[in-house]
């Protein structure tokens, strides 16, 4: 479960720590664009390409480390529009293993009205970065599928 700070009404979180059911990382499976993803790690990396082997080989990965390595390793051949399309692609694959999965959906909706803050201290975008000055875009999608499930439930 996420780590709730109550004098700072934060909501911690860490893309990368699987244990948790809020994380890319974390691995519960779901169906989406003709696919099954181990995680949404796994399908966000593998849609940064083109390329429908170099999908199938990040989607086949043995677990969400992997899978970033090969997507890593392989970022010449990124699709150039990857960074207009980046959240709607983590968005997607974050609200589908919310609604695939109901405990982590509740996970999501018990951090109630809290902000949430993705703790990266090196990723400046998806995280908070050291300073506290990242974008916290991770958080950001978190509580907007937060938002849209409550939507879908009211």
């Amino acid at each position: 479960m996420p780590f709730s700070s109550a004098q700072e009404d934060l909501v911690r979180v860490s893309r990368v720590d699987a244990a948790n059911p809020l994380a890319a990382y974390s691995e519960h499976g779901f169906s989406l664009d003709g696919a099954e993803w181990l995680s949404v790690e796994h399908y966000y990396q593998a849609m940064k390409f083109n390329d429908p082997a170099l999908r199938e080989a990040i989607r086949a990965a043995s677990d969400p480390a992997q899978a970033r390595r090969i997507a890593k390793k392989n970022r010449n051949k990124m699709r150039k529009d990857w960074k207009t399309l980046r959240r709607v692609i983590m968005t997607r694959g974050v609200y589908r293993k919310c609604i695939t999965h109901s405990g982590v959906a509740a996970a999501l909706l018990a951090t109630g009205e809290h902000r949430i803050l993705e703790t990266s201290q090196y990723d400046y975008f998806w995280g908070c970065g050291r300073d506290l000055r990242g974008d916290n875009a991770y958080g950001k999608v978190l509580m907007q599928v937060r938002e849209r499930l409550r939507q879908a439930s009211a």
